[in-house]
C-alpha cells in the first residue's frame, strides 16, 4: 500500500530535496524501514540503531501521533498521509 509521507525541513536533503516521498507498507514500522532503506541518511534521524521511534522524531498518520496509537504497529490504510515532524522542546 502506497502512502505520502510529508518530510520536515531537516530531512528533506536526504530526499533529493524532496518534502513528500511515496512508501510503501502496512504499518508504521514498514513504511519507515522501507523509508530509511530507500534514504539512508534518515535512519539515525528517525529509527534508533535498535530500530525504535527515535524520540525526538514525532509520526501522525493522518494527524493521529503513533506514540498514543499501536508505535510502530499502528496500521497505515492505503492512501494515508503519514507526516514526519521533530520534536519541539524548550522553556
Amino acid at each position: 500500500m502506497a502512502v505520502e509521507v510529508r518530510l520536515p525541513t531537516v530531512l528533506r536533503s536526504q530526499a533529493g530535496g524532496s518534502s513528500v516521498v511515496s512508501v510503501d507498507g502496512a504499518t508504521i514500522g514498514e513504511v519507515l524501514s522501507k523509508l530509511v532503506a530507500e534514504y539512508p541518511g534518515m535512519s539515525g534521524q528517525v529509527l534508533t540503531d535498535e530500530g525504535t521511534l527515535h524520540k525526538f522524531v514525532n509520526i501522525y498518520v493522518n494527524d493521529d501521533d503513533v506514540r498514543y496509537l499501536q508505535g510502530l504497529d499502528t496500521p497505515v490504510p492505503d492512501g494515508a498521509e503519514v507526516s514526519i515532524l521533530p520534536a519541539v522542546a524548550g522553556g
